[in-house]
């Protein structure tokens, strides 16, 4: 629903709210006039808390009328739609010549390719290969700029080179 109609409608409850109000002022005051008499019902405690009540009451549907009148005059605001898609970008992969490789550097490359990231340990344990041979294995891989070594505290993690 648009702000101008919720305006307008606001001001109709409000104005409906007043009416009642008035209503039920009038009817206070009768109350007040038969409880406490003609002659003493000007100065009757009940005749100040009808006034006060029908005060507060009035106060709070003035701010009705106020949030009614800006919803009114309020320019509406533009409809804003954000389309979204991702685009992924595919990454050309390079061909990997690995026709001059070793039987176990292609096994330690195939690793590396399919984990992204890998530790030098768990290339070890998954291989079989003893640590030397794993070091040598990609002193050679990184000669060759296959892959690329970090150190990362106590070990290293084999990347593949950009």
């Amino acid at each position: 629903m648009e702000n101008k109609h919720v305006g307008y409608l606001l001001l109709g409850v409000s104005i409906l709210v007043i009416v009642i109000i008035f209503l039920f002022n009038s009817t206070l005051k009768e109350i007040v006039v038969k409880s406490c008499g003609d002659v003493h019902a000007l100065s009757c405690p009940m005749n100040q808390t009808v006034n006060e009540q029908t005060y507060i009451a009035l106060g709070v549907v003035g701010l009705l009328i106020i949030v009614s009148l800006v919803l009114i005059f309020s320019k509406p605001q533009k409809e804003i739609i954000f389309k979204t898609r991702t685009i992924e970008k595919k990454i050309p992969r390079k061909k990997i010549d690995t026709s001059d490789l070793k039987p176990e550097e292609k096994e330690v490359l195939s690793l590396i390719i399919n984990n992204k990231a890998v530790f030098q340990a768990d290339l070890i344990e998954k291989t079989g290969f003893g640590k030397a041979r794993m070091t040598r294995i990609i002193d050679r891989l990184e000669g060759k700029g296959f892959v690329e070594r970090k150190r990362r505290g106590l070990t290293n993690v084999v990347v593949m080179k950009d």
